[in-house]
């Protein structure tokens, strides 16, 4: 007896998996290399310096983000709420001190690791909605952090949630200026203000990182000129 065999699909729905396979595998590419670009030249690149980046053409790009803001926000919503669980698991330590110290600590790192995460976070041009939202998630987090820190005696009593930015702002601009010559040494300044921002120790703590040698000093300064 003969079994009629079911037609063949379209062409176009034959094709349709594969193809959905290959755009999620574009999207990620570009991800990862907005975040790279971003984190080493900071977010005033374009859509074409991403595809380079990605190898794959511009409009591949624009298929999947319709400009440069939705990269942003699809990229730094995760890396701002990481931020804020690490502020919350500073809250944890038994020490309110410790907490503060730790927190400063790995968002610094993270400041100094990620050119694009600091304009994003720190100065705002960029991002929409989620990017937003993440903020306002971070700010009362960073003021609880600082608010046990005081009330524990540890921390002195005029500083404010508006003081950590700022603070950021400073190590960011001292890694961005010395990346080239001295690529921790925001290690050092982080220290000086942690000393400076408790209300009492017997001695200085102990700078973690050389200062520059004048040759490395003049170098970092050159770098202001074509900033």
């Amino acid at each position: 007896m003969n079994r009629e065999t079911a037609p063949a699909p379209p062409a176009d729905e034959a094709s349709a998996r594969p193809l959905r396979a290959d755009a999620e595998r574009n999207r990620q590419r570009i991800i990862a290399a907005a975040q790279h670009v971003f984190a080493q030249r900071g977010l005033d690149v374009t859509l074409d310096d991403i595809a380079n980046h990605a190898g794959v053409g511009v409009g591949t790009v624009y298929r999947r983000f319709a400009n440069r803001e939705e990269l942003v926000e699809a990229i730094f919503d995760t890396e701002i709420q990481r931020i804020t669980d690490r502020a919350e698991e500073a809250l944890t330590h038994q020490d309110p001190w410790d907490g503060l110290v730790h927190f400063f600590t790995t968002a610094s790192q993270d400041f100094a690791d990620d050119r694009g995460l600091r304009e994003v976070l720190l100065i705002g041009t960029h991002g929409k909605d989620r990017v937003a939202a993440a903020r306002e998630r971070l700010s009362p987090a960073i003021a609880a952090v600082i608010e046990r820190a005081q009330r524990h005696g540890a921390l002195r009593d005029d500083i404010e949630v508006t003081d950590f930015p700022l603070i950021q702002m400073m190590l960011g601009t001292a890694t961005q200026l010395s990346q080239a010559v001295s690529p921790g040494l925001w290690e050092r300044y982080l220290t000086l203000i942690l000393d400076g921002l408790r209300t009492s120790r017997q001695v200085p703590t102990p700078l973690p990182h050389r200062a520059l040698g004048q040759e490395e000093f003049d170098q970092t300064a050159g770098a202001v000129r074509v900033l």
